[in-house]
């Protein structure tokens, strides 16, 4: 049989992986799946993901692909698949593509989420998925931040080292289409970005500075002068990976 390519849709909780990217000697969720599919399909595979996930970082949406010579239908890779997988990974659809798909290369945008709490006391059963911190902060000044990100910007003060992944050429400056706070409880909100690319750590380290805002410690118009900066130096702490969610990675507008 021809080379067929496989469309994954997953989600997975990354509290024991040391992120999506495949590593010799530590665990990881790319490794992971592709042992699973190695199994089931009886071939060497390497999986190609929509973009990497740091440590401990979730998904709800991530989506991959893979290339093999396998005559397994598309529900056979679903059901066999998650029958090889640990349960903090899941297949939620497979569909065969054509073979000039790539998750990362055919992405036009993706959506992250970050989840934060001001609770006094922080739930047990949130702690893998909520970043706590103190004091309150003010949900007016958070989302006014938000609205600043807005549009194309140069995100140099938002990046991590080593994060541009050899893309070069548009260096830090990426789009964002939207950016939102959601309220989802008395303390406890939502960041929602969708953009056309992320820097690594740029959700986390934005998060880091907006709470300073909200809790009074700099003020919107600081972080509008951060964001035009472009130094890493004069920004907020990195938010922790626990709250961060790839969301969705989209493909159509």
């Amino acid at each position: 049989m021809g080379e067929r390519t496989f469309k994954l849709l997953l989600a997975y909780d990354g509290t024991r992986y040391q992120g999506w990217q495949r590593q010799a000697d530590a665990p990881t969720v790319q490794g992971t799946l592709e042992a699973a599919l190695a199994r089931l399909t009886g071939e060497a595979v390497t999986v190609h993901g929509a973009g990497r996930t740091d440590s401990g970082v979730h998904a709800l949406g991530m989506t991959a692909h893979f290339r093999t010579h396998t005559s397994i239908p598309a529900h056979g890779v679903l059901r066999g698949g998650n029958s090889l997988l640990p349960s903090d990974i899941r297949l939620l659809a497979v569909e065969e593509v054509d073979n000039t798909f790539h998750a990362r290369y055919s992405a036009l945008s993706k959506t992250y989420w970050y989840q934060l709490s001001f609770e006094p006391v922080l739930l047990p059963t949130r702690r893998l998925y909520w970043a706590h911190f103190q004091p309150v902060a003010d949900p007016e000044r958070m989302a006014a931040c938000l609205a600043l990100l807005q549009g194309t910007h140069d995100f140099s003060s938002f990046e991590a080292s080593g994060s541009r992944s050899g893309d070069e050429r548009r260096g830090a400056v990426r789009t964002i289409y939207a950016a939102r706070l959601r309220q989802m409880a008395p303390a406890r909100f939502r960041i929602e970005i969708q953009g056309d690319g992320f820097l690594r750590h740029m959700v986390r380290n934005i998060v880091g500075t907006v709470v300073e805002v909200g809790q009074g410690r700099r003020s919107v118009a600081d972080f509008r002068e951060v964001l035009a900066a472009r130094d890493r130096r004069l920004a907020g702490p990195t938010a922790p990976a626990r709250g961060l969610f790839l969301q969705a990675v989209h493909y159509g507008r």
